[in-house]
């Protein structure tokens, strides 16, 4: 079976955000990272080249294969902030509604701006993806 694509790294989340060009996106992307470590109490770690990723889980399909995964985290893209872990929690609809403007692709929830969003909101996404991800997906 192959391995999974997208892997922890080792390399500095710190380092990677310092180099985000676009001024506004480094500092959203700085302000997701002292939210999310704040909130699910871990510290971020990079999974593969561009995604900032705070805690883990295991998971198993029934084809077999399975593998490790940030339990939530980001993407400071150019064309706006990608978000992971968000959008699968029963609660998710609920408070994606009260986000603000963004977009929801397939796992992802996209943001061009920080300002544009309630953070309360995106604290209660945070709080229950991860959540979500670490008791409910997670498969020992």
């Amino acid at each position: 079976m192959a391995e999974n694509k997208t892997q922890v790294t080792g390399a500095s989340p710190d380092d990677f955000l310092a180099a985000v060009d676009h001024p506004v996106r480094r500092r959203d992307a700085l302000r997701l990272r002292e939210l999310m470590a704040e909130l699910t109490g871990e510290e971020p770690e990079m999974w593969g080249p561009t995604i900032v990723g705070f805690g883990r889980y295991h998971y198993k399909y029934d084809s077999g294969r399975e593998g490790d995964s940030a339990a939530v985290g980001f993407s400071p893209r150019k064309a706006s902030l990608s978000l992971y872990g968000l959008s699968a929690a029963p609660e998710a609809a609920e408070l994606l509604a009260r986000l603000g403007k963004h977009k929801v692709g397939a796992g992802c929830v996209y943001v061009n701006n920080l300002e544009d969003i309630d953070e309360d909101a995106l604290a209660a996404l945070i709080r229950a993806g991860y959540r979500y991800y670490t008791t409910v997906v997670h498969q020992p």
